[in-house]
């Protein structure tokens, strides 16, 4: 990034991000966020997955700075030096998840997802699901609590704590991992080739309701979801020097 790029500044609402909002907009000079280069984002990380799906598919980079929680997506808050902070900064491009999920009525729709998509049972009946690579049948039933494919970036998340494996940024990788499988009881999950196609039947669908998520969508009573890599939607995100995304994805394997 240039010192000369445009800032717009955007923040989650809450009083600790709106405070900062302010402090920040009597200090610089920022554009209206359709005019920028570089979006600051303020807030937590569900605020930054926020900000990067109202842009999707637009050329612009966000820089985000913690006024949330946890902040794995954000860099710290310091209210001095930003133009130059993002000047200095690493641009790391995220290739999200895209999901088309049919209903059992026969409905379509598209979800996007920087984390993961996610498949889970909607009742106190276990999810049962057929999942298929390029066309080819891999596990004829998984019965199950459910199912997440993550993204890199995302394997950090849900997937970790479903006890997925972490993948570094350029493993050129996706995973797929079972949320509380019941059988068969040692899958444990898979890695798939990035440029893959994943589809999940939702067998007996009628009796053991699915809902698929992406991020904070979520489409009720799926009867299939289709999921493949999202190349042409990548995602440019900032961070300080020395606290990259791929960096702190390294260290979370030995958290």
């Amino acid at each position: 990034m240039t010192e000369r790029d445009r800032l717009a500044c955007v923040h989650s609402g809450s009083p600790v991000a709106s405070a900062a909002h302010d402090e920040l907009t009597g200090r610089y000079g920022f554009v209206p966020v359709e005019d920028a280069d570089v979006i600051v984002a303020l807030g937590g990380d569900g605020f930054m997955l926020h900000t990067l799906h109202e842009h999707l598919g637009r050329d612009v980079a966000v820089f985000g700075m913690n006024r949330g929680t946890v902040g794995f997506l954000m860099n710290g808050y310091d209210p001095d030096g930003l133009v130059e902070r993002v000047g200095a900064a690493r641009e790391e491009r995220i290739a999200p998840l895209r999901a088309q999920a049919t209903t059992v009525d026969g409905r379509r729709e598209e979800l996007v997802a920087v984390n993961e998509v996610s498949l889970i049972r909607a009742s106190v009946q276990a999810a049962n699901l057929r999942i298929s690579i390029n066309d080819v049948e891999r596990l004829e039933r998984l019965i199950c609590d459910g199912l997440l494919c993550s993204t890199p970036a995302g394997s950090t998340a849900y997937n970790l704590s479903a006890r997925g494996p972490v993948l570094p940024l350029g493993a050129g990788l996706m995973t797929l991992t079972p949320v509380s499988p019941f059988r068969p009881r040692r899958w444990h999950g898979a890695l798939i080739p990035h440029d893959a196609r994943i589809s999940v039947e939702v067998l007996d669908a009628a009796k053991r309701p699915v809902a698929a998520g992406a991020d904070s969508r979520e489409v009720r009573d799926v009867a299939r979801v289709d999921i493949a890599e999202a190349g042409d939607l990548a995602i440019r995100v900032l961070f300080d020097p020395g606290h990259s995304l791929e960096e702190r994805i390294l260290a979370e394997q030995f958290a």
